[in-house]
C-alpha cells in the first residue's frame, strides 16, 4: 500500500537539485529530521495516484514493482590514499539494499568525522549509487619545539603523545598544547603560550612546529592572612614552604607559584596551630590571584585560630601483658596542665609502638583516643596498646636488579619468608638497603596484601645508578701548590657487593698507592673481609729561595688484613694485621758530613736537626688490632639520623722492630631539624700512644715519627696537610753583601721569616682530639636538582705530647766559645774578643757566630690548647662528577700552625 496515501503527506523537496548533485553535511543538517521520517519525492511520483474503488470483478495480473530510485545499489569510496576503501566502509553503517536517507547519510559522515582520520568527508547519492569522498588526515613527519629555553626537548617530549608516523588530528594537537602548557605551570610559569603550527609536505604529510613563548616565573608577589590575632603574619609566614619574592630570596625557588605548595601550606598553618595548642584552628578558605600585570600571583589565607588548649587527663590504657598502665602514664612526655601539642602526640604514638615492638609485640596497634573538653579547654588523651591480628610474610620479591644479584639484596632484608610481620624490621630494611648506595635515593620496601588475609608480599622495587667511582681530587695552598689524586673504584663488583678500588695520589708533600679489596659477606657468610695493599711515600721539604729542597723522605710498603661479625644489628666486631716496612731517610748530599774525618759521611745534626737524625733507618711493624663498631645511620652514604661509634686498639710488637700501644675513639651523631631539611651533625674523635720500649738519647721521644699522630687537612678544615701540631721551623739568617749576618739592635742575628723560605717540619704528637659541628641547608627545589647541597662548619682540635728535642742551634744562635767553654762577644770599638756580654760603661758588645751556622731552629705547636675554624663549604652533583668546596676561616690557632683558606676535589662516577 502506498505510504503517502496512508499519511496524507505531501513530500517536501530535501533531494539534491541533479540527479549527481552531492548531498553535503549541511542540508542533511537542515532537513534530516523530515527525511528521517518521510518518504522522499522520488519515491512519491513512483506511486500511481490514488483512486477510488471499482465494482467488484476479479483483478488483474499486477507486473512486479520496480526498484526505488533510494535503495542503495552499489558504495563507492573516492580519495583513499592510505586506507583501503573496505576499512573506511568499515566505519559506516550505511550497506548495500538498504534505503538511503539523508539521516544515514548524516550518521555516516559523523562515524567518519569520530575516527579522527579525515580532514573533510562527503556523501551523494546518485541515483542509488552512493559515493563516499574522503581527504585523509597527512601523517606526522617530525615534531619540532621551538622557543624553550627553560624546558629543555628531554622534559617536553615525553609529555607530548603525538608522534612522526602517526595521523595527525586536532584533538590530539589540543591535548599537547594543554600537557605543555600544564609543565610551564608547575615550574611556576603561567603566562606561557604555545601556537602549534603545520608546514605542509608533499606525500600528504605534515611537521608539527609548537612555536613556544615562555614567559616570566609568576612569582608570589604578596601572602596575606586575615584572622590571626595570636601569631603575626611573619611568624606565619615563616611556617610556609612558599615565600614571597623579595631580593633575599634570589637563589630559592620556593617563591614561584605552585597550586600543589599552597595546599602543603594549608597543612603547614594547621599542624603549626596544633603545635602551639590550637585545636580547633582552620584555614577558611586560601586564594591567589594574578595581579594586574599578569605577571605575579597575590596568595591570601582567611583563618580562625580558635581557643588555646591544655592537655588535661593523660594516660596509657594497655591491653599488653608486659606493660603496666599506670606506670606507662607516669612516663609520658606530656603532663596535665601543658599546653596541647599534637606533634608530642604523634612522636609518642611511635615511641610506644617502638618500644612494644623491641619487647616482642610486633602487631602493637597504639591509637590515642580524645576527649575534648570545650569549656574547660582541655585535651583528654588516652593511648591504647593492644595487640593487632598477625600478619605473616608470604613472599619477598626482588625486581629491577639487572646487575645486583637477588642474594645481595636479600641479605639485607630482616624479614624472612614465613616470619611474622614487623614494621620496625621493614624500617630497618628500608635502611640497610639505602645504606648499600646501590639503588635510588629514598628506596622503601613495598607491601603488598597476600593470597590470604594474614600474608603480605614484600616488595623491594629497585631502581639500578652507577655504583663505579672514578675521582680526581685537587687543592692548593701557598706552599704546597697543586696537590692532585686519583682514584677508582667499583663499589658492587660484578653485582655480589664487593668492593674493589685503585688509588693514587700525588703532591709535593705525599705519593701513594692503594690496591683495595672488600666483601661483606665472605662465602655468603655473615663474616665481613678484606685487604689492602699499599705504598705511600712522604716528602718534607724546605725552601732555598724559590729552590725546593727534600729534607727527609719516609717510604712505607705493607698490607692490611681485616675481618669483622655482627654482634647485633647495629653492632660489629672487626679484628686486623697489618705488616708495614717503614724506610726513612734524608737526602745525604744536603744533610750529611763526614763528621769523624775518616771519609764516611753520617747525618749531621747540625745540618739535619737531631729530630731527623734519630728518625732515620729502615724498621718492621707487625701490628694487630680490634676495633667495636656501632653504626644506626640511616644511609652511610648521606646520612640524616642516627649515630655512629667506633673504639679501637691496636698493639705493635707480635714480632717486628717496634713496640706500642694506640687507642683511639670516634663518634657521629646526625639529626634531621624539624621537617625543614636541615641536618646537623656532631664528631667528636681521639687517640693515644703508648711506648712499650725506651730509645736513647736526650731529646729523643720513645715514640717513633713515623708512627706518631698527625693532624691537619683532610681531617681538620683549615689548615694544611699535618698543618696541627709539634713542628720545627728551621731558619736562615739574613746576610749582608759579604756573607755576615744582618744583626739587629741588640746585636743578634735575624732570621728570614717568609713561610716559603722556612723549613718547616711536622714532628707528630702522641695525643690529640677533633671535634667538628656542621649544619647541612637546604636550598629550593631548582638547586635541589642541581644537587647543591651547602653547609656551614666549625672545626676544634690539638695534637701534642712529644718529648721536646734537643734543637741543633738555639734559639740565639750558634755561638762560639773559648776553651773553657765560655761564650765569646767581639767589641765594637777595638774588634777585640772578650766574654763580657756587656762593658763597663753599658755598651753591649756583638756575639760571635761559628762559621757557617747561620741557622736556628725552634720548637713551636706542641700544645693541647684548642686549634678554632669556622667556614662555609658547598657540595655539588655537578655534570661532570662530585664537587666539593671549602672557605674557611681561622678563629684560633698556636704559633707554628700552618693555615689554608681554600680547598676543593672533584669527581665522576660511571
Amino acid at each position: 500500500m502506498n505510504r503517502m496515501s496512508e499519511t496524507g503527506l505531501v513530500p517536501v523537496n530535501c533531494t539534491p537539485a541533479g540527479p549527481r548533485a552531492p548531498l553535503r553535511l549541511a542540508s542533511l543538517l537542515a532537513c534530516g529530521s523530515i527525511l528521517a521520517g518521510v518518504p522522499s519525492l522520488a519515491d512519491a511520483q513512483t506511486q500511481p495516484a490514488p483512486t477510488q474503488p471499482a465494482p467488484a470483478q476479479s483483478a488483474p495480473a499486477q507486473p512486479a514493482p520496480a526498484p526505488r530510485a533510494n535503495t542503495i545499489r552499489t558504495i563507492a569510496v573516492v580519495g583513499a590514499e592510505r586506507l583501503e576503501p573496505n576499512t573506511i566502509l568499515s566505519y559506516v553503517r550505511l550497506r548495500v539494499g538498504q534505503e538511503y536517507t539523508a539521516a544515514a547519510a548524516d550518521e555516516a559522515i559523523k562515524d567518519l568525522g569520530a575516527t579522527e582520520l579525515f580532514a573533510n568527508s562527503s556523501i551523494r547519492n546518485e541515483g542509488g549509487n552512493v559515493i563516499i569522498t574522503v581527504t585523509e588526515n597527512p601523517v606526522i613527519n617530525r615534531i619540532v619545539l621551538e622557543g624553550n629555553k627553560r624546558l629543555k626537548n628531554d622534559k617536553i617530549t615525553p609529555e607530548i603523545k603525538l608522534a612522526p608516523r602517526q595521523i595527525f588530528t586536532r584533538s590530539k594537537v589540543r591535548a599537547d598544547v594543554a600537557r605543555i602548557i600544564e609543565l610551564y605551570k608547575r615550574q611556576g610559569r603561567f603566562a606561557a603560550k604555545v601556537e602549534p603550527k603545520l608546514v605542509q609536505l608533499p606525500q600528504n604529510r605534515v611537521d608539527i612546529v609548537f612555536e613556544i613563548t615562555e614567559g616570566p616565573k609568576s612569582k608570589v608577589r604578596q601572602i596575606n592572612i586575615l584572622g590571626n590575632e595570636k601569631f603575626s603574619d611573619g611568624e606565619l609566614r615563616g611556617e610556609m614552604v612558599t615565600k614571597q619574592s623579595r631580593l633575599t630570596s634570589f637563589f630559592s625557588s620556593n617563591t614561584s607559584y605552585d597550586p600543589d605548595r599552597l595546599a602543603f601550606d594549608q597543612q603547614k598553618l594547621r599542624q603549626f596551630y596544633l603545635t602551639e595548642g590550637y585545636a580547633d584552628f582552620r584555614v577558611v578558605s586560601a586564594v591567589a590571584e594574578l595581579t594586574p600585570d599578569q605577571r605575579d600571583f597575590i596568595i591570601t589565607y582567611v583563618v580562625e585560630e580558635g581557643e588555646r588548649y591544655n592537655f588535661g587527663e593523660v594516660k596509657v590504657d594497655s591491653q599488653l601483658r608486659d606493660f603496666d598502665s599506670d606506670v606507662m602514664s607516669t612516663q609520658l612526655p606530656m603532663k596535665e596542665g601543658d599546653f596541647y601539642n599534637a606533634k608530642t602526640v604523634e612522636d609518642t604514638v611511635e615511641q610506644l609502638t617502638e618500644l612494644a615492638g623491641r619487647y616482642g609485640y610486633a602487631f602493637a596497634d597504639v591509637q590515642p583516643r580524645f576527649r575534648r573538653d570545650p569549656e574547660g579547654r582541655k585535651m583528654n588523651v588516652t593511648f591504647t596498646l593492644r595487640e593487632a591480628p598477625r600478619v605473616y610474610v608470604e613472599r619477598v620479591d626482588i625486581n629491577g636488579n639487572t646487575l645486583t644479584q637477588d642474594k645481595v639484596i636479600r641479605r639485607e632484608f630482616r624479614l624472612a619468608e614465613g616470619d611474622a610481620f614487623n614494621s620496625l624490621a621493614v624500617q630497618r630494611t628500608n635502611a640497610r638497603v639505602n645504606s648499600l648506595a646501590y639503588f635510588q635515593e629514598n628506596f622503601e620496601v613495598k607491601q603488598v596484601e597476600g593470597s590470604a588475609p594474614d600474608r603480605i608480599i614484600l616488595e623491594a622495587n629497585v631502581e639500578e645508578k652507577p655504583t663505579g667511582e672514578l675521582q680526581f681530587s685537587a687543592g692548593f695552598s701557598s706552599i704546597e701548590q697543586f696537590i692532585l689524586a686519583g682514584s677508582i673504584r667499583q663499589r658492587n663488583f660484578r653485582g655480589r657487593g664487593q668492593t674493589i678500588g685503585l688509588s693514587i695520589n700525588y703532591s709535593q708533600f705525599s705519593r701513594s698507592a692503594q690496591v683495595s679489596f672488600s666483601d661483606p659477606y665472605i662465602f655468603d657468610r655473615n663474616i665481613s673481609g678484606g685487604i689492602d695493599i699499599y705504598r705511600r711515600d712522604f716528602n718534607s721539604f724546605n725552601f732555598t729561595g724559590n729552590d725546593r729542597n727534600t729534607t727527609f723522605q719516609q717510604a712505607t710498603t705493607g698490607f692490611s688484613l681485616r675481618a669483622g661479625v655482627p654482634l647485633t644489628e647495629y653492632m660489629a666486631l672487626i679484628g686486623s694485621y697489618t705488616l708495614n716496612y717503614d724506610d726513612v731517610s734524608l737526602d745525604e748530599s744536603l744533610f750529611f758530613s763526614d763528621l769523624d774525618g775518616n771519609g764516611t759521611t753520617e747525618c749531621d745534626p747540625l745540618r739535619a736537626g737531631r729530630f731527623l737524625c734519630d728518625s732515620i733507618g729502615k724498621r718492621l711493624s707487625s701490628i694487630v688490632g680490634v676495633s667495636l663498631n656501632y653504626n644506626s645511620l640511616n644511609s652511610r652514604i648521606r646520612p640524616s639520623r642516627g649515630k655512629t661509634i667506633t673504639l679501637s686498639g691496636e698493639f705493635a710488637g707480635l714480632g717486628g722492630d717496634v713496640r706500642y700501644v694506640r687507642f683511639r675513639g670516634r663518634a657521629q651523631q646526625f639529626w634531621n631539624v624539624g621537617n625543614s631539611g636541615f641536618i646537623f651533625s656532631v664528631l667528636a674523635e681521639g687517640g693515644t700512644i703508648i711506648p712499650l720500649q725506651e730509645r736513647a738519647g736526650a731529646g729523643v721521644d720513645d715514640v717513633l715519627l713515623t708512627d706518631r699522630f698527625f693532624l691537619g687537612e683532610p681531617q681538620f678544615r683549615g689548615f694544611a696537610i699535618r698543618g696541627v701540631g709539634p713542628r720545627i721551623l728551621t731558619q736562615q739568617s739574613i746576610l749582608n753583601n759579604v756573607g755576615q749576618p744582618v744583626l739587629d739592635a741588640n746585636g743578634n742575628p735575624t732570621y728570614v721569616t717568609e713561610h716559603n723560605q722556612v723549613r718547616d717540619d711536622a714532628i707528630g704528637g702522641r695525643n690529640y682530639y677533633l671535634g667538628r659541628a656542621e649544619l647541612e641547608i637546604p636550598l629550593g627545589s631548582g638547586a635541589r636538582e642541581l644537587g647543591l647541597r651547602p653547609s656551614i662548619w666549625a672545626d676544634i682540635g690539638a695534637l701534642w705530647a712529644v718529648e721536646t728535642p734537643v734543637l741543633t742551634v738555639n734559639p740565639s744562635g750558634n755561638q762560639q766559645r773559648n776553651a773553657d767553654g765560655q761564650l765569646l762577644y767581639q767589641v765594637l770599638a777595638t774588634g777585640d774578643l772578650t766574654t763580657l756580654a756587656v762593658q763597663p760603661d753599658g755598651t753591649v758588645n756583638r756575639r760571635v757566630l761559628v762559621a757557617g751556622t747561620n741557622i736556628r731552629e725552634l720548637f713551636l705547636g706542641n700544645s693541647a690548647s684548642p686549634r678554632i675554624t669556622a667556614g662555609i663549604g658547598v657540595n655539588w652533583n655537578s655534570p661532570f662528577g662530585p664537587f666539593r668546596i671549602d672557605v674557611s676561616q681561622t678563629i684560633r690557632k698556636v704559633e707554628g700552625d700552618d693555615e689554608r683558606r681554600f680547598t676543593f676535589n672533584v669527581g665522576t662516577q660511571f
